[in-house]
Formats: C-alpha cells, sequence, structure tokens
C-alpha cells in the first residue's frame, strides 16, 4: 500500500481514532502536569504574598498570560498533529500568539522604564536558576506528550515533537512563573524564551525517533 493510501485509510477511519488519541493526549497531559506541579511544590513553592501580587501586579499577572499563551495553542495543535491527514500549515498560526503576546509586554515595558533600568530588568535576579528549572520541568510533560502521540499516527514526527517539547515548556513555565520573583517582560523575552526554544528542539529531535511508524 502506497502511503498516501495508507494516509486516507487512517484518516477514513478519524471517527474511531479521534477520540481515544485526544482522550490519551489529555490524559497524559493532566497526569504529566500533576506530577510536575508536586515536584514544583515540593521543591520551590509559590512566591509570598501570591494573592496579593494576582491583584495588584499587573507584570506578575502578565507572566501567565504568557506561558498559557504557549501552552494551550500547542496542546490544540499536538492534538490535531496526532491525526495522519492533518496538515500543521492550516493552524501553525496559532503559535504567534506568545510572541506578539511577548511582544507587546516588552514595548509597553520599555516605554515604562527609563533606558538606563532595561538592562537590570533583562538580567533581573534569577536568571541561571530559570535557565535549569524550566527545561528540568518540562521533562515529565514532554515525556507524556509523546508516549499519548504514540497512540496516534501523525505523519509529522518532527513538528510534532517539536510542539509537544513547546507544550511541556509552557506548562512548565506557568508553574514558575508562580515562584519566579522576576516579573519584568523583557526578562521573559530572554530566560523564559531560551527555555522554552531548548524544550521545543529536543522535542523535534525526539519526534522522528519516538513517533516513527
Amino acid at each position: 500500500m502506497r502511503t498516501e493510501d495508507l494516509i486516507k485509510a487512517l484518516a477514513a477511519d478519524a471517527k474511531s481514532v479521534e477520540p481515544p488519541v485526544a482522550q490519551t493526549l489529555a490524559t497524559a497531559v493532566g497526569v504529566g502536569t500533576l506530577i510536575t506541579a508536586l515536584v514544583f511544590y515540593g521543591l520551590f513553592g509559590i512566591r509570598d504574598h501570591f494573592m496579593e501580587l494576582v491583584t495588584s501586579s499587573p507584570r506578575f499577572l502578565f507572566k501567565f498570560v504568557l506561558t498559557l499563551s504557549v501552552a494551550i495553542p500547542a496542546f490544540f495543535l499536538v492534538r490535531d498533529l496526532a491525526r495522519p491527514d492533518f496538515k500543521p500549515g492550516k493552524m501553525m498560526w496559532w503559535l504567534a500568539l506568545a510572541p506578539l503576546v511577548l511582544a507587546v509586554g516588552v514595548l509597553l515595558e520599555l516605554f515604562a522604564l527609563p533606558s538606563d533600568a532595561w538592562r537590570a530588568n533583562m538580567v533581573g535576579h534569577n536568571a541561571v536558576f530559570c535557565l535549569i528549572v524550566i527545561p528540568l520541568l518540562s521533562l515529565t510533560p514532554l515525556v507524556a506528550v509523546l508516549y499519548a502521540l504514540r497512540d496516534g499516527a501523525t505523519t509529522h514526527p518532527v513538528i510534532a515533537g517539536a510542539v509537544g517539547g513547546l507544550l511541556s515548556a509552557g506548562i512548565s513555565a506557568t508553574l514558575y512563573a508562580a515562584h519566579c520573583p522576576d516579573d519584568s517582560p523583557l526578562f521573559l523575552a530572554v530566560w523564559y524564551s531560551i527555555g522554552v526554544l531548548v524544550m521545543t528542539g529536543l522535542g523535534a529531535l525526539l519526534g522522528p525517533r519516538v513517533l516513527r511508524w
């Protein structure tokens, strides 16, 4: 059977394939997130005065807007990538949401701060720790996502792996944001972005090896 015929056959059976794959992925992401959240809370915990920051600090809230704008589109995209007939070009524009949100935040920060404060806000207080923790917290969700994707039949394993890595980084960055003492969008633009790119690259490398069929 030719590859195209196989893809059409799998796509024709989508009604029986899609729900289990979607459910498996949702369950895997939920379990991976829960395990990571427990590890995060046990090792780091949330910042002091968390609820006060939620109600009084737009910069603190912006971190969660940004990280969720990474995680949520990545989840829906990776779910669809499990289907053999899915063409990534249809929905890849979703991934532009986080860079747009970040760009708006950075521009507002540049206007709000004097130029001699830009560098200090970008460097922050916890840059090295951030670079270590975000990828480490991403590992469990990434394993869970790749495991779930094996129940599908993606025809784009590199992209599926990369988006899986992006999703895992979005999850871990959301958790880490609750602990991180640095709230500046300039800090996020550099250090969070590096952590997210590392996991996206790792997912792209693992995808062809784990998701081959």
